[in-house]
């Protein structure tokens, strides 16, 4: 497998505001391709680079590009080819994160959106293009794009962009660009055509090549479940509830993810900590001992935070974020199934994921098989057996007997099956909140009253709240009519609250991940009343 090298984003001497642009991403170390393309890029060779999607090879393009740019200057300095609408807006997006401190600004173009609406903001001045080969051209014959001050092109999965039928096009752009440029390919393959094109537009390129190494881990049931970005905390929940496990090792890209991810958990009831390049060492020890002395269900990790932890009872690592190339899956997987036992590697995709999931698969060699997710019902039997599995255990107890007669008392008068449904209700209330925000709110499926709908807020009587404060909360951040807001039952530590069905999906967006009290609050659909 080939060996990470030790190097950071400040080894590449970044100016202050792309540093900063990475810090806030919450990159904590390049990826392979990025140790290896950004010093040459920077140097202002040009580059044929041979890596697969997933691999960080936006940020090794893009990183380069902000530093070389001038914000003053909003003529087009670089031009990146696509070849589907889908990743030129996806490149945009991240350019726009990596120059936002510098002020570089990058716009989409393709196919499918109003060329006029294109043309406007083209003549504000840009300093990144991002486009489909069929748009640009179409934009250049109507000579709202000129292409003379360009002085980076890079041609992004141009084995794709080949397949499309998009050579001639290509060719047709590199045309309009200035000679003296700098040129970078990146392929996941390296066919004639892409060779030919290389030698024909390229200066002296230097090869960048990201080898990968095939998988073996016997031990191990991989499993990917596919669902939306807004759903995986509900997902991640379910599978914690259902699975008997000792630690869940959960994974994230970046800092902000793994802290958002963390604070969710525990707005949910779960032992979760987090963990990444911004904690300190006594911060890092001090987690560890919560997990070492069993106070930790849940560890929230970046790749590089993970490094340094050597536990050997992490019988399920989850990739809450898919890794951004099969390198990180390998050394993340391999943190379950040690000391002899099988662990199980968990795998989040969402629907635009799918290519980096059928490569990873390949450079595996192994079958990642699709799950399904349980349902709240078999959630609830695990989470039964789990219980009775307890109960056992305080039966076995030597000091039983002393609530034995506690048992006695409080059953006077009733019967013991009334006895122990009270407490399983006790115990599992407000289990099944975690209803996914994909539910169909135009039925009354959450118990509420006709034509409303009943949220599981988790904020209550801890943080001293009253009915009014909740009232005026929903209407401010919704921007609804107080009055229009429904029953209010306040708990220990959350709330139910009633809105009218057709604001429901408005007032979970304006108060789920809000600030209340002083605490960080999510809001969904409560399960139905029992």
């Amino acid at each position: 497998m080939e060996k990470r090298e030790d190097i950071k984003f400040s080894d590449f001497n970044l100016s202050r505001e792309t540093s900063q642009a990475v810090s806030t991403m919450g990159f904590e170390e390049p990826t392979p391709i990025q140790v290896k393309t950004i010093p040459i890029l920077l140097s202002g060779m040009d580059v044929i680079g041979q890596a697969q999607t997933g691999t960080g090879k936006t940020a090794a393009y893009g990183i380069p590009i902000v530093e070389k740019a001038d914000p003053e200057n909003l003529l087009v300095h670089a031009i990146i080819l696509t070849p589907t609408r889908e990743l030129a807006i996806q490149v945009a997006e991240e350019m726009n994160k990596i120059g936002r401190f510098k002020k570089i600004f990058a716009v989409p173009i393709y196919g499918g959106q109003s060329i006029d609406r294109q043309i406007r903001i083209l003549q504000k001045g840009v300093h990144v293009i991002v486009g489909t080969p069929g748009r640009v051209i179409d934009h250049i014959r109507r000579k709202t794009l000129r292409l003379e001050s360009v002085k980076i092109v890079v041609l992004d999965e141009a084995d794709e962009m080949l397949d499309m039928g998009f050579i001639d096009d290509i060719t047709t752009i590199l045309k309009e660009t200035p000679k003296k440029r700098q040129t970078l390919l990146f392929s996941a393959t390296m066919p004639t055509e892409i060779i030919k094109i290389a030698n024909r537009y390229l200066r002296n390129p230097e090869k960048v090549i990201i080898t990968k190494d095939a998988l073996t881990a016997p031990k191990i049931n991989q499993i990917f479940y596919e669902v939306r970005q807004s759903e995986k905390i509900d997902a991640l929940c379910r599978l914690i509830d259902a699975e008997d496990s000792d630690l869940f090792l959960v994974f994230c890209h970046t800092k902000r993810e793994v802290d958002d991810v963390a604070s969710d958990l525990k707005l949910r009831g779960y032992e979760a900590e987090a963990i990444h390049g911004d904690f300190s060492q006594y911060q890092r020890e001090a987690v560890m001992q919560k997990f070492r002395k069993g106070k930790i269900d849940v560890l929230v990790a970046t790749d590089v935070a993970a490094r340094g932890i050597d536990i050997s009872n992490i019988t399920h690592v989850v990739n809450y974020s898919i890794p951004q190339d099969p390198d990180s899956y390998v050394h993340r997987i391999g943190r379950t199934g040690r000391a002899g036992r099988e662990g199980v590697a968990i795998t989040f995709v969402t629907p635009r994921e799918e290519k980096q999931l059928r490569l990873i698969q390949a450079v595996a060699k192994a079958k990642i098989k699709r799950g399904k997710l349980p349902t709240l019902d078999e959630v609830m039997g695990a989470r039964i057996e789990t219980l009775k599995e307890k109960v056992q255990e305080f039966i076995d107890d030597k000091r039983f007997d002393i609530f034995i007669k506690m048992a006695e008392r409080l059953s006077e008068g009733l019967t013991p099956i009334e006895v122990a449904a009270s407490l399983l209700k006790f115990h599992l209330e407000g289990f099944g909140a975690e209803v996914s925000k994909g539910s169909d709110l135009s039925t009354n499926e959450t118990g509420a009253s006709p034509g409303m709908v009943r949220l599981f807020i988790t904020i209550g009587r801890q943080q001293k709240i009253r009915p009014g404060d909740i009232v005026r909360y929903i209407a401010e951040k919704a921007g609804i009519d107080g009055r229009s807001i429904g029953n209010i039952k306040i708990l220990e530590k959350f709330t139910f609250v009633e809105v009218p069905r057709d604001m429901a999906e408005k007032v979970i967006d304006a108060v789920h991940k809000g600030i209340m009290a002083g605490k960080k609050i999510s809001a969904e659909p409560a399960r139905p009343r029992t």
